[in-house]
């Protein structure tokens, strides 16, 4: 059972002020709408969106969340810009886990942290580079390690509407 979702924020404009305040362009818009689409009708629903504080990670999260139900939880996640140490992030999934066991969470963040945190969730050795929008989906018990079930992006979605 798929029950971590880790995504990378949409494509976001080159330049801002500040990084952390970088928007997502249209096109990365579009992106993560074809990938929230594609996460419903994959998987079950969420119930929770974790997000980064950056700007283009909680627009990538709020569109995410338009296909979700009304019960999946959003919060920002502090730990979860782009430099920060996965250990730390793992160590609150894994404390959610132990007290809610069939939890499903969505984390979205940026490169590198997404990667490192496939390889802290799964095997070391097992951080793949993330496009914009894509993410790999995990089975995961804490204690016990992950599996990666699957990666997409949207490229490979081309065979979807745009939305």
């Amino acid at each position: 059972m798929v029950n971590l979702v880790i995504m990378r924020h949409g494509e976001a404009q080159p330049y801002a002020a500040d990084d952390s305040l970088r928007q997502l362009t249209p096109d990365g818009q579009n992106d993560v709408r074809q990938m929230a689409l594609w996460l419903k009708t994959v998987y079950a629903n969420l119930d929770y969106v974790w997000s980064s504080p950056y700007l283009r990670a909680q627009q990538t999260a709020e569109l995410m969340l338009e296909q979700q139900p009304a019960e999946c939880q959003f919060k920002l996640i502090p730990e979860l810009v782009p430099d920060a140490p996965a250990e730390a992030v793992k160590a609150q999934i894994d404390a959610l886990l132990l007290a809610q066991p069939n939890a499903k969470l969505l984390l979205v963040s940026h490169m590198p942290l997404v990667s490192f945190l496939v390889e802290s969730f799964t095997e070391p050795g097992q951080a793949p580079i993330f496009s914009t929008a894509s993410l790999t989906c995990i089975s995961y018990q804490p204690g016990q390690g992950g599996v990666v079930q699957e990666r997409n992006r949207p490229l490979a979605l081309s065979v979807l509407p745009e939305i």
